[in-house]
């Protein structure tokens, strides 16, 4: 960040805009739980024994193929579901932030994940329960629409990188607290409907802080509720003079309200670098395997040789790294900046990746399981891939998106980034468990060329981002990047209809 924006983008972080902070992030910890919630909810006997008995019938069997006994397509579906309805679901809730403002869409999730909880705690029937998913996936799109967006846009200039990852942190802790719950529910009679039904409690918080939270100024502003905005913008800074950021956004807006079309905008060339980084951003997000892991990490462990119970602790285990972690990128991500820390995590991803596979395919067999020792082992180098995961690709993921679209197209830019995560995470969510039975220990190893794809990807084409405001990331980014800045030497041709 150049000393002159220093000087003229005043700001003190108050116990109000921390509050925002917190309360808007939540919409991360409603995410996490369910990532985390749903695969300790397929390695309990009793949800299998009701909604999937032929699965159950199957892992009761010692003698069946270690890499195939939960591969069903129903049972896939049921984590699955969420995403395709999320990717769909993202759009619209792109049309409510423009319309509605941030706000009103992150209470609109919270409503929608409060709603799905009930319906999935209560189910009796394997569509009911698909249907609670179809709903939470529907809260999802809307709350990883609004949020990032939000907390991007309420931030100080020089913290952005950090508040913004606090989405990625509540990830995280959701992630941590479901696998906590369902440690304990598993021992429970009907635990599932616990695990399943608790997701109110994260949507609840959500829907309360929805109620407290400020509107972010360019929503206003773009609302045509100038005076708001200007007030908005005083109190989540915490000083008076904020003449020269409001200026800047007021400016991005008259310039956004020339566009009558933003997607049709996203398509010109001077939009395909923010569009093709923040799609392919989600696409490598996802096949770095993180979710394979965090969805299925207890069925994952059962696998290799743990038993029900050490399979969800080994999964809390994964889930404190991933706090801990996340917690280095907030402190990092604004020093550093964002292509040191993808590039780090990259070259450690691979290898992790690679190690496991190498001990998978020398000695775990179709029967039997690992010894202690290897165990342990691929356990570790889970964690050492969590890690690396946890402070890059996890929170840059969402991140880099939302801070490097212009005004006008900002919140269709986001949402094709959504959309992609979440059909992305869709297809290894419906895919993973076939894939394990088919590739065996080789799916390590194709994760791990993704994985060097990514870090080739981040060398050559990733600009960086830290320290740039927001309104002149095009100027100062795109413009001067030594491969993009092409696209926009016929900018002012281009019409802005």
């Amino acid at each position: 960040m150049s000393t002159a924006d220093k000087s003229q983008y005043n700001s003190r972080i108050t116990p109000y805009v921390f509050s925002c902070w917190i309360l808007a992030a939540f919409g991360g910890l409603m995410f996490g739980y369910d990532i985390g919630i749903s695969g300790g909810v397929t390695g309990m006997d009793e949800f299998l024994m009701t909604f999937f008995p032929k699965v159950h019938e199957r892992k009761l069997h010692a003698h069946e193929n270690n890499y195939c006994k939960y591969d069903d397509e129903m049972l896939q579906l049921f984590t699955s579901s969420l995403y395709i309805a999320a990717q769909h679901s993202s759009f619209f809730a792109s049309k409510a932030c423009s319309l509605w403002g941030r706000r009103p869409t992150i209470l609109m999730a919270s409503l929608l994940f409060i709603a799905a909880s009930i319906i999935c705690g209560a189910a009796n029937t394997k569509w009911m329960l698909i249907f609670g998913r179809v709903l939470f996936g529907i809260g999802v799109g809307f709350g990883n629409e609004a949020v990032p967006l939000f907390l991007s846009e309420i931030a100080p200039i020089h913290h952005r990188g950090a508040v913004n990852i606090l989405f990625q942190l509540l990830v995280t802790v959701g992630i941590l607290i479901a696998n906590l719950i369902n440690y304990g529910t598993s021992m429970m009679k009907h635990g599932w409907r616990v695990s399943l039904g608790l997701a109110a409690v994260p949507g609840f918080i959500l829907f309360i802080g929805s109620l407290v939270i400020t509107e972010t100024p360019p929503s206003l502003v773009e609302m045509g509720k100038e005076m708001e905005a200007r007030a908005a913008l005083q109190k989540i800074r915490g000083v008076d003079n904020v003449d020269a950021e409001f200026q800047q956004i007021v400016t991005g807006c008259e310039q956004a309200k020339q566009v009558k079309r933003p997607f049709k905008k996203l398509f010109k060339k001077s939009g395909f670098p923010a569009l093709f980084i923040s799609t392919i951003i989600q696409v490598f997000q996802q096949f770095t395997g993180i979710n394979a892991i965090m969805f299925y990490a207890p069925v994952l462990f059962q696998t290799l040789g743990f038993k029900s119970d050490a399979s969800l602790l080994s999964a809390v285990i994964t889930g404190l790294v991933n706090v801990g972690a996340t917690f280095v990128s907030i402190y990092a991500v604004d020093k550093l900046g964002r292509r040191k820390l993808l590039l780090q995590a990259s070259i450690q991803m691979f290898i992790s990746q690679v190690a496991i596979g190498a001990i998978l395919v020398t000695h775990l067999k179709a029967t039997g399981s690992l010894d202690k020792v290897l165990a342990a082992v691929v356990v570790v180098l889970v964690c050492t891939f969590v890690m690396s995961f946890a402070w890059s690709w996890g929170p840059m993921g969402w991140l880099i998106p939302s801070e490097i679209f212009p005004i006008e197209t900002r919140t269709a830019g986001f949402a094709f980034a959504v959309s992609t995560n979440m059909i992305c995470t869709f297809i290894i969510a419906q895919a993973f468990l076939s894939m394990l039975c088919h590739m065996r220990a080789y799916i390590f190893f194709f994760f791990s060329a993704w994985i060097l794809v990514m870090g080739l990807f981040v060398v050559f084409f990733l600009p960086e981002t830290k320290g740039v405001p927001i309104e002149l990331v095009e100027e100062r980014v795109w413009k001067q990047h030594p491969v993009w800045k092409k696209f926009f030497k016929d900018d002012a041709k281009e019409t802005t209809d």
